[in-house]
């Protein structure tokens, strides 16, 4: 028993380190507002949000004096941002110092401490104008948006919450049939053959993988991708006590292998492969994990 338990141990550690996860010096959560414009034409426009507070993070307002300009008279885009800082808000709203250039239908980001509550506002260059939107708030970890000008008020921006639920949906089926099949694999050449004992594996992990990505969902849409690893890594651990469980109880019983390995080794070894495969896919696909 003491070497099969030394033969198990020795394979998990070969399968951290075929599938090992990069450590990066900057894991902080990171919020940020995703902005995308529809109906733009082919116009040059640049984008700021608007912030209720005077700064947020490392960005803030313009006080006057030159030292705490982002842009001065030599800098490429001064005259854009001069004509930011000119701008007056009706709401007292305040910019700070932060847009991006823009084109047509394109995708605006604020990545780092986004200002909420806030507003959009663009600056049309060509014509020397501006379009703001009403007052919005962050509203998810990832606060996605769409933004058009208004068709019957130039200098309005109409704006709509659109967080991409249906990419959600396709990452968490995808979650739970990579598990199923790493499990399925690992349940064959641990001697677990028998039609009964598959369907139990499959049925339990359809269960527990279910609840646990839709408890992920909801981490990652209200605290991101940080919180989103400690979960999952949490998630599996208790996932793979309740398979433990399961299996130690259910698989004996309609075994067909002369000597099956031991269930709970099973869970354990199956579980922390397709984690590893997970993290693995993850670092090739962004997004779906």
């Amino acid at each position: 028993m003491k070497k099969r338990v030394a033969q198990i141990l020795v394979c998990v550690l070969f399968l951290l380190a075929i599938f090992p996860t990069s450590a990066h010096a900057d894991m902080g959560p990171k919020p940020s507002i995703q902005v995308d414009f529809t109906g733009m034409g082919d116009e040059v426009y640049y984008v700021t949000l608007l912030s209720k507070e005077y700064s947020t993070g490392p960005a803030t307002a313009y006080n006057g004096n030159p030292e705490y300009a982002r842009y001065h008279e030599d800098s490429a885009d001064y005259a854009i941002w001069e004509n930011f800082v000119n701008y007056s808000d009706s709401d007292g709203y305040y910019f700070l110092q932060q847009f991006e250039k823009c084109q047509g239908n394109d995708h605006y980001s604020w990545d780092y401490f986004p200002p909420s509550p806030f507003k959009i506002l663009i600056y049309f260059p060509e014509s020397d104008t501006f379009s703001v939107s009403g007052i919005y708030e962050k509203y998810a970890f990832d606060s996605y948006f769409t933004a058009a000008v208004d068709a019957s008020d130039s200098s309005m921006l109409t704006v709509e919450k659109d967080y991409p639920f249906h990419w959600e949906l396709i990452s968490l089926v995808v979650r739970i049939i990579l598990t199923i099949l790493v499990e399925l694999l690992i349940a064959l050449l641990f001697g677990f053959r028998a039609k009964k004992q598959l369907q139990i594996i499959i049925y339990t992990n359809v269960l527990t993988q279910t609840v646990l990505n839709i408890l992920l969902n909801v981490v990652a849409y209200r605290s991101g991708s940080l919180a989103f690893t400690f979960y999952y890594i949490l998630g599996e651990c208790i996932v793979c006590i309740i398979e433990a469980v399961i299996y130690a109880r259910l698989l004996p019983k309609h075994s067909t292998h002369a000597k099956p390995i031991h269930p709970i080794l099973y869970a354990l070894l199956a579980n922390v492969l397709s984690f590893s495969a997970g993290m693995w896919i993850a670092r090739i696909i962004p997004g779906i994990f």
